[in-house]
């Protein structure tokens, strides 16, 4: 069980995935720093999450505003605070835009991450979950994924996930005493049941709730806070086995959903009818993806609790409450 002593550094703590991580760690009984730039997130986000704990676990939670990329601020960080374990969520995650502009996703994705791995070495805080992504499977020639699959990857944010894992898995080979977890997920949607939190994306939303496209697709949509409790039965993996060494688990509902079908449990769920413009495919997006979760469940106890229904009923109210995201303006 979690003690009060764990202290867990969170990355990217005030984006979407890693927001409602941070409620469910602090009512968990964890503590939390969240580090985070906002780069894609904004301060509100963090606020919001003090209010949905409530003042007492609030006091659990501490901020710093600071970039992976300066090693001086993750040094600080470090040097002021022992960590038990990090959980790695900050990086760029849209594909369009890792085509177009790539080497913004290798200076963040890649040199973060790198920084982070050093800084973590030198206060021997060896213990990561580590936010990975089903890009890695590219189009596997057979579903659903399984963690074992040969990996590669279609477009230049797949590879960073894809180079960061092998990075992980070579650190682990040649210092057995690091501990760390690969998370794969598949298609994160959905908003915290409060609608206090959801995505707020800058500039034009990538993933599909915001924005449907390509009809046919079928993806594997999961749950943001089904996600966010398998961080924390993956946070306990850690904490409990000895010689984990770098192992992966996929993070989805194991089954697929059309974009389609995805459309018409949003219509119910909003009362209203989406305008469909069926688009090309984006370019590196793969056709049908979803996950094989036997070994998160067999090893984590994890298993996704909503369907598409609590998805898409969660994800209205989130956009209903707040039209313009976080910043309450257009």
């Amino acid at each position: 069980m979690a003690s009060s002593s764990q202290k867990i550094l969170v990355t990217g703590g005030a984006g979407f995935i890693g927001a409602h991580t941070v409620v469910q760690l602090l009512k968990d009984g964890f503590h939390v720093s969240i580090i985070d730039n906002f780069d894609n997130s904004a301060m509100e986000a963090v606020d919001r999450v003090r209010e949905i704990i409530g003042p007492n676990l609030s006091q659990n939670l501490k901020f710093t505003l600071g970039d992976l990329r300066n090693k001086d601020d993750l040094e600080k960080l470090f040097s002021k605070s022992k960590f038990d374990a990090v959980i790695h969520f900050a990086g760029l995650k849209a594909v369009g835009e890792s085509v177009s502009n790539p080497r913004r996703y290798f200076d963040n994705n890649l040199v973060g991450t790198i920084n982070l791995y050093e800084v973590m070495a030198t206060h021997n805080c060896k213990n990561m979950v580590f936010s990975s992504s089903a890009t890695v499977y590219g189009q596997p020639k057979k579903m659903p994924c399984v963690e074992d699959f040969e990996l590669q990857a279609t477009n230049p944010y797949g590879r960073t996930k894809l180079f960061l894992e092998e990075i992980a898995r070579d650190i682990s080979k040649a210092e057995p005493e690091w501990r760390i977890i690969l998370l794969r997920y598949f298609n994160p949607v959905g908003a915290h049941e409060s609608g206090k939190l959801g995505e707020d994306p800058r500039g034009i939303p990538n993933n599909l709730m915001p924005y449907i496209q390509d009809g046919s697709a079928v993806r594997d949509y999961i749950h943001v806070m089904d996600l966010a409790d398998g961080h924390i039965a993956a946070l306990r993996k850690l904490f409990t086995t000895k010689n984990i060494g770098c192992t992966s688990y996929n993070l989805g509902t194991g089954r697929g959903t059309s974009v389609f079908e995805m459309v018409d449990a949003f219509n119910k769920a909003s009362g209203k009818k989406i305008a469909l413009k069926l688009c090309p495919r984006r370019p590196g997006d793969a056709i049908e993806v979803y996950a094989s979760t036997e070994k998160a469940e067999r090893e984590l106890g994890w298993k996704a609790k909503y369907g598409v229904e609590e998805m898409c009923r969660d994800q209205w109210n989130w956009a209903k409450n707040n039209p313009w995201g976080y910043s309450g303006k257009h």
